[in-house]
């Protein structure tokens, strides 16, 4: 029976921030697939990314993509199909809020000032997607197939930021910091989600309590941290960690992205 549940952020914790690699995470990946221990992918990244990734890391759970925008769960993964979920491709999907076109649409109404200041995905091609990123054309194209939300490349300075980011939420929208971009989207976040999936698992194990452990790097893991019921903050080259208000069942590593992953994981579970 599964008695824990691992929610990870993807870039900066379970992959390299530079280089994308999940080498150093590999033998712990297989050891916690042996215990029974799922890992759920809690990410920024598409559908559409996800697919890939879960091939070569060997990961057949469910995954909480677009920063918490929806849950993918693999067909059959439960006995039965979860209420809300709608079925896509291969799995039963849970949408937390509306599809990315309302959001572009609402961008589009209230930035227009800031039109020199920012680019969204919408506007971009693979080449630079792969170019500031780091990811191949191939993974380019599939980051570019959002379903709920819109990344933004902020290029102006931080009083037209905040200013910016204002009037987003003022119309409706959440604005949410990663590693690199803003995210705009509906009021979802991956705490939300993460809440939903692990009452799930316990539901299909008849009620039973399931310990959620979360690890994430970036401002916008705070609320899959603050959900969880012990929490793994990783330290990040590029940025300044986020600060749970929780104390608590709280884990700071002394590494970074993947080898802190492993250090923080290894601090919980003790296998």
């Amino acid at each position: 029976m599964i008695e824990k549940v691992i929610y990870t952020d993807l870039d900066g914790s379970l992959l390299d921030h530079d280089t994308y690699s999940h080498e150093p995470v590999d033998g712990l990946l297989a050891e916690l697939e042996k215990e029974g221990i799922p890992v759920v992918p809690c990410t920024s990244k598409t559908r559409a990314e996800l697919l890939p990734l879960r091939e070569e890391i060997g990961n057949r759970h469910p995954f909480i993509f677009e920063n918490g925008a929806a849950v993918a769960i693999p067909h059959g993964y439960f006995d039965e199909q979860p209420e809300k979920t709608c079925s896509k491709g291969d799995f039963w999907i849970r949408s937390f809020t509306l599809p990315r076109e309302h959001w572009l649409s609402l961008i589009q109404r209230v930035a227009a000032e800031y039109t020199n200041e920012y680019r969204g995905f919408s506007d971009m091609h693979e080449e630079e997607v792969a170019r500031l990123t780091g990811l191949t054309h191939e993974q380019a194209g599939r980051a570019l197939q959002r379903e709920y939300g819109e990344p933004i490349l902020w290029m102006g300075g931080p009083d037209r930021l905040r200013s910016f980011i204002d009037q987003l939420q003022q119309a409706g929208a959440v604005v949410l910091r990663g590693g690199r971009f803003l995210h705009v989207s509906g009021r979802v976040d991956k705490g939300q989600a993460l809440r939903w999936l692990n009452s799930r698992y316990e539901m299909a194990v008849g009620g039973h309590r399931i310990l959620s452990i979360a690890a994430g790097d970036s401002q916008n893991d705070l609320a899959m941290l603050e959900a969880a019921d012990q929490a793994v903050v990783i330290q990040s080259p590029a940025h300044p960690v986020p600060l749970p208000e929780r104390s608590q069942d709280t884990y700071y590593t002394a590494s970074y992205g993947p080898q802190g992953w492993v250090e923080g994981i290894l601090h919980f579970l003790k296998i």
